[in-house]
């Protein structure tokens, strides 16, 4: 959630708010929510106040009278502050300056290119066909067995997984990210906090209910509340995660779009950088990240683009988002590969993830995201840019010496 502070008594962050759409009332709504909370507040330190009075003086008729004052307070606080966290629930990140306006994609903004747009001099197969011929990739099969938008991955395709993942563990290691595997099932209360609203769609999100639970549709769900209710210290930051999990997402609003091949599937693998930072080192630990992603994508020799996110392509936790799309010759575009969002405190707020500063004072963490390797985008991407003419793959050299060998050869 926001600080509720920092929007009803900063100006540019109310308009903020509503350059992001937020309507009016809502804002006005949440304004007066928190003046009466904040007003039962007073009260009940009055209250508390009295009570001291009381206890001091040993006076015990005082005491009991104004001890059932406060219960009453207490009850009429804890009543308004629920209405109050209802309505806050409903307001999104404050978005940073830069974010340009605009409602889809078409308001988002090209920041720099990297790497020649391949040209063939033969007709270049798509990652399906080439995965067929090469003995990589069978979604026939797992159609059968589990329904669309599953496969098999085999033989060389399976070697590259797992060297795509030793790459990323090892670049990022460098760099002090923290090796973890997390746990794909989260509990329902937890999935809510993360401020996600398909989290907890069980049109987006695969709902196991007879445990009240919810599978992540990316590892940052459950690699976010690792600090839940914990005080890290300032000279710990920024603390950096970078994990690995199976995914599962149900693709509710994808109908018909990227069904032939592996583009977009219910289960996938994923690589994810996660940091917790101060929010000095916010806007920094954000430009990081997005170097971390253009470092792996340069060394697998694949072309791309960076893009600023509009208002419109941010989720509601989200304060500033970066995309990388990489070029894809079987669609002759661009598509969406990475991306890496700095949420500020709001995520931080919902799980009260805290830091001591050197001055002793406690302080809510930014929470920051990225993905390393979405491994089907990735193989999808290697496949099609390095296609040969002969129908073999050529390897990049930073990925070859983690799978031993340079290229995969037609059977």
């Amino acid at each position: 959630m926001i600080n509720p502070k920092r929007v009803i008594e900063n100006k540019d962050s109310l308009a903020a708010l509503k350059r992001r759409g937020v309507p009016a009332p809502l804002l006005v709504e949440l304004k007066g929510q928190y003046e009466t909370v904040r007003s039962h507040t007073v009260k009940l330190e009055r209250l508390y106040a009295e009570r001291n009075v009381a206890a001091q003086k040993k006076d015990i008729v005082a005491g009991k009278k104004v001890k059932v004052q406060i219960e009453k307070a207490e009850a009429e606080r804890n009543k308004e502050t629920i209405a109050f966290e209802k309505v806050l629930a409903r307001i999104p990140n404050i978005p940073a300056p830069e974010v340009p306006d605009g409602k889809d994609e078409s308001g988002n903004i090209e920041q720099r290119t990297w790497g020649a747009i391949p040209e063939f001099s033969f007709k270049p197969k798509d990652h399906i066909e080439l995965g067929g011929d090469l003995d990589l990739i069978d979604v026939h099969r797992a159609s059968r067995v589990s329904g669309s938008r599953f496969s098999y991955l085999k033989n060389q395709a399976v070697l590259l997984e797992f060297g795509l993942v030793r790459l990323a563990f090892d670049v990022l290691g460098k760099e002090g990210f923290h090796p973890i595997v997390p746990p794909v099932m989260i509990r329902k209360e937890i999935a809510q906090k993360t401020g996600y609203e398909e989290a907890v769609s069980e049109t987006d999100a695969f709902a196991l209910k007879n445990d009240d639970s919810f599978l992540v549709g990316t590892s940052e769900q459950s690699i976010l509340p690792y600090f839940q209710d914990e005080i890290l210290l300032e000279a710990q930051l920024p603390y950096r995660f970078v994990g690995f999990s199976t995914c599962f997402r149900r693709e509710a609003g994808s109908y018909g779009k990227d069904v032939h091949g592996i583009l977009r599937q219910h289960q996938f693998d994923k690589v994810e950088m996660f940091s917790f930072c101060t929010p000095e080192q916010s806007n920094n630990e954000h430009e990081m990240l997005l170097s971390m992603e253009e470092k792996l994508t340069q060394l697998l020799e694949l072309p791309y683009r960076v893009m600023l996110m509009c208002l419109g392509e941010l989720a509601a936790p989200q304060a500033k988002k970066y995309d990388i799309e990489t070029w894809l010759p079987s669609q002759k575009r661009y598509r969406e590969t990475h991306s890496t969002s700095n949420c500020t405190d709001f995520q931080a707020r919902n799980f009260g993830i805290r830091y001591r500063t050197k001055s002793g004072k406690t302080e809510y963490a930014h929470t920051l995201n990225g993905t390393a390797f979405a491994i089907g985008r990735v193989l999808v991407a290697l496949l099609e840019n390095h296609q040969q003419k002969d129908g073999s793959i050529r390897i990049p050299k930073a990925l070859a010496d983690y799978v031993g060998f340079s290229e995969i050869k037609p059977k």
